[in-house]
């Protein structure tokens, strides 16, 4: 009979540890991981009731709840025990697995739990009493501590022996494993976002060199003419030298304010302060500007007569239009009409800014918005920028709670769209 309880207890542990084996290897995150083991293990073995993973968090100096079973978890996340408090604790110090058969054994190693954490249990179980029987196992990996797994019986009347110590302490191995798989993973993830970063920021520099050099060659050269001494230039041509200065000047401005400002945005120092304003009234101001940069193209606002007041930053919300603006003016080689078209909407409002130009294909739609992104176009078409326009105009917009997008088609142009939410009328 007993040989018969030792196989049927071998063979249900065999397929906890298969279980909890397979679920290791799924695509989830850690805390979902973890409640999905917990449970594995509270259906295996039979006497116990609750049990938790308490992860040691090194930066707060606690051990907290990794996952939870029998525990109320909203509450029983509050928990916080010290090093070398209650079970815990101690086991996460020796490093060793360890049975307290006995409620006074339970109680003694509890002893030093806090008043606060002690609270804390109660409400989570919904009662004080002590659990009258604890398994727990470090988990650790080499030299590498983890956490404690911990098993608890409340009432009886089976309680834990000797022989759960090495199938509970393989749990927390495999645990540990599991534990270290999704750290190493999310290190190497963080490494390869660090070095995409780095690989798009020496990208950003070469063009950022590069789109620089061209007007800063076009101005020394305008500028070395105009010093000819030997070149009586009329007042007429030295106007146009002196107007094309500016304009290169502008378009250098232009380009070194998108690098400052998606710095600006890539350290969390984009503030928004929101004052009542009147979009048409914006748009017009940046159409004018812009119009003066080029002759190819017609650009019109249209708005309807009672467009509604928004709340927003009026600096911030001059950038999209002259980023939306630009894109416009630029993908648009050939000229044509630009609409700037406000639609009063129910919960928000949007802005479309339309071009007649080449288009974007579906496939680079998808990765418009992302830094340092570049369209690609018909051989031989080169269009300058940085690739941070949209970008910053995505920041702006979801920092005003509206979003952005665009639609378009090859040959026919394309429409970058942006909403904004309503203020309250005065």
């Amino acid at each position: 009979m007993a040989s018969d309880n030792r196989i049927a207890r071998l063979k249900r542990e065999l397929n906890a540890m298969t279980e909890v084996s397979r679920t290791l290897t799924a695509s989830i995150e850690l805390n979902e991981l973890l409640s999905a083991i917990m449970e594995k293990i509270i259906g295996v073995l039979e006497p116990a009731e609750v049990g938790a993973i308490m992860l040691w968090d090194q930066s707060a100096g606690l051990f907290r709840p990794g996952a939870a079973y029998g525990y109320e978890l909203d509450s029983y996340q509050s928990l916080g025990l010290r090093a070398g408090e209650a079970i815990t604790g101690k086991v996460f110090d020796q490093g060793q697995a360890r049975l307290l058969a006995t409620p006074d054994e339970v109680a003694q190693a509890m002893q030093d739990m806090r008043p606060a954490n002690r609270s804390v249990r109660a409400r989570a179980l919904g009662t004080e009493h002590l659990p009258i029987c604890t398994l727990a196992a470090p988990i650790f990996v080499r030299e590498q501590k983890f956490g404690v797994l911990v098993l608890e019986i409340l009432r009886g009347p089976q309680i834990f022996t000797p022989q759960d110590l090495p199938f509970v302490q393989t749990i927390a191995d495999l645990i540990a494993l599991a534990i270290e798989r999704v750290r190493l993973s999310a290190r190497a993830d963080a490494l390869r976002a660090t070095r995409q970063t780095e690989r798009m920021r020496s990208q950003l520099m070469a063009t950022v060199s590069h789109e620089l050099r061209l007007p800063l060659t076009a101005i020394k050269g305008y500028a070395t003419a105009l010093l000819l001494e030997e070149v009586d230039w009329s007042q007429q041509k030295r106007s146009e030298f002196l107007h094309l200065i500016e304009d290169e000047c502008t378009s250098m401005e232009s380009m070194l304010t998108e690098v400052l400002d998606s710095s600006m945005i890539e350290d969390e120092r984009l503030s928004v302060e929101a004052r009542p304003l009147r979009i048409p009234k914006i748009a017009l101001e940046i159409a004018s500007e812009q119009q003066h940069r080029t002759s190819r193209h017609h650009i019109i606002v249209d708005f309807p007569a009672d467009f509604p007041i928004v709340a927003a930053d009026c600096l911030w919300i001059k950038q999209v239009f002259r980023n939306g603006l630009d894109n416009a003016i630029k993908y648009s080689p050939d000229g044509g009409l630009i609409v700037i078209h406000g639609e009063d909407r129910l919960g928000d409002v949007a802005i479309h800014i339309s071009d007649q130009g080449i288009g974007i294909s579906p496939e680079d739609l998808i990765s418009l918005f992302e830094k340092y992104f570049r369209a690609r176009l018909p051989t031989g078409l080169q269009i300058p920028g940085t690739g941070l326009g949209l970008p910053i105009a995505r920041a702006i917009v979801e920092a005003h709670g509206g979003r952005i997008w665009a639609e378009s088609k090859i040959g026919e142009g394309t429409t970058l769209s942006f909403s904004l939410p309503k203020s309250v009328q005065p």
